[in-house]
């Protein structure tokens, strides 16, 4: 599924500017008309030459994604407010946070100071220790997938979440998922999610 700007989905969230970008997604800034608030909107990209089972697995993950997040309520964690269905695909409606990635600003200002790193890492270990109490393993933790605001640290993303009682396999034999710069040496082989993988 691809939407454009301007576009009304679930009957009232308006769709208006590109925000990010990855190789499952695309977030977007939006407005929910109905309460008159910021929000990010997530829909699921489609690569061309996607099967129906192929389909299938992409649409339950992003709803995976959406329950992992709607089940964490932490500030350090961007809040899931709903899921609804555009074009035959599921789209996440999430809090819109107000910042810049980690990534973007280590890439636009260079390393941080000592006390501001561990301030964010500090920060970081607090929200993973929420989800991971919840259940929850991320997976996919990386510079770009931690928002920096004024007074607020918050990961992002959870579209490769683990959940501890997940009873269906949602890759393909031998697919790694994730950003092998940044996974756990465990990880890379494909052994089982776990808090450890995060940290």
């Amino acid at each position: 599924m691809t939407v454009g700007g301007g576009v009304l989905i679930g009957g009232r969230y308006r769709l208006l500017d590109v925000i990010g970008q990855g190789g499952m997604g695309r977030v977007w800034r939006g407005r929910d008309e109905t309460l008159g608030r910021e929000v990010a909107v997530k829909e699921l990209l489609l690569p061309p030459g996607v099967d129906g089972a192929e389909r299938e697995l992409l649409v339950r993950r992003l709803l995976r994604e959406a329950r992992a997040g709607a089940r964490l309520d932490h500030p350090g964690i961007v809040t899931v407010h709903d899921v609804v269905e555009h074009a035959g695909a599921p789209v996440i409606v999430m809090e819109y946070v107000r910042g810049r990635s980690l990534g973007a600003v280590l890439k636009a200002d260079g390393p941080l100071p000592v006390a501001r790193a561990a301030a964010i890492g500090e920060a970081v270990l607090r929200a993973l220790r929420r989800a991971h109490d919840t259940g929850i393993v991320h997976r996919d933790l990386k510079p770009d997938n931690v928002l920096l605001t004024e007074d607020r640290v918050v990961i992002t993303d959870f579209g490769i979440a683990h959940t501890a009682d997940a009873t269906t396999a949602l890759t393909r034999t031998g697919a790694v998922l994730g950003t092998p710069a940044y996974m756990a040496p465990e990880q890379l082989l494909g052994r089982p999610a776990d808090p450890a993988n995060d940290l």
